[in-house]
């Protein structure tokens, strides 16, 4: 059954607060706010999304006004050990993140243990989802790019993320069938994606 996963756009960085509790910068909103009025998803989708702050808001502005699905399982890795690190700090740490995923870097969540949530996560809501209904999972560029891996049956790698192939700040998607274990696409920028590519031809 094909689906959508897309990342949040930008966010407001503030350091004094809780990286779950960020929102969406002026750009971030913009750009979700444009990707939802273009009315690509139908309403009749399911729309699904991490508890964090900037997930719900991307998740609420392409639901327009239908109900959406919280799941804390669907969150991003769990960086809480370290909290916020000034970007340069944050790139490198990543890059270990990924690059030894059975291993906890920094205190990190496990990038293996991560992946392992995500699939899990998505697997239980797809079975929610009614044959031919088209469903949206509204998340980070971080899980999003561990389930990407295993759909297209990589081993985890940072070369995989959003920020090496599509819009850095964040604000991409991919189609997906996770019982068959198929992409329809690689991360593309939400102002690129298309009614076909999420609903299929």
């Amino acid at each position: 059954m094909r689906a959508l996963y897309i990342s949040h756009p930008q966010v407001r960085i503030d350091p004094e607060v809780p990286v779950p509790q960020w929102g969406l910068s002026e750009v971030g909103r913009a750009r979700a706010e444009a990707f939802a009025a273009r009315g690509l998803v139908p309403a009749d989708a399911m729309i699904f999304a991490s508890d964090e702050h900037k997930a719900v808001e991307l998740a609420e502005m392409i639901a327009r006004g239908a109900a959406v699905t919280v799941d804390a399982q669907m969150g991003e890795n769990d960086r809480s050990a370290t909290g916020f690190l000034p970007p340069d700090q944050f790139e490198e740490t990543a890059n270990r993140f990924f690059a030894t995923p059975m291993e906890s870097v920094d205190g990190w969540e496990r990038a293996i243990d991560a992946q392992r949530r995500i699939i899990e996560a998505v697997a239980g809501a797809m079975a929610r989802v009614q044959p031919g209904q088209t469903a949206v999972f509204c998340g980070h560029g971080g899980v999003g790019t561990l389930l990407k891996c295993y759909l297209g049956g990589w081993s985890i790698a940072r070369s995989e993320d959003q920020s090496r192939l599509a819009n850095p700040g964040g604000g991409n998607g991919y189609a997906f069938d996770l019982m068959a274990r198929k992409l329809y696409c690689d991360w593309t920028p939400m102002e690129d994606l298309t009614a076909a590519l999420i609903q299929g031809a």
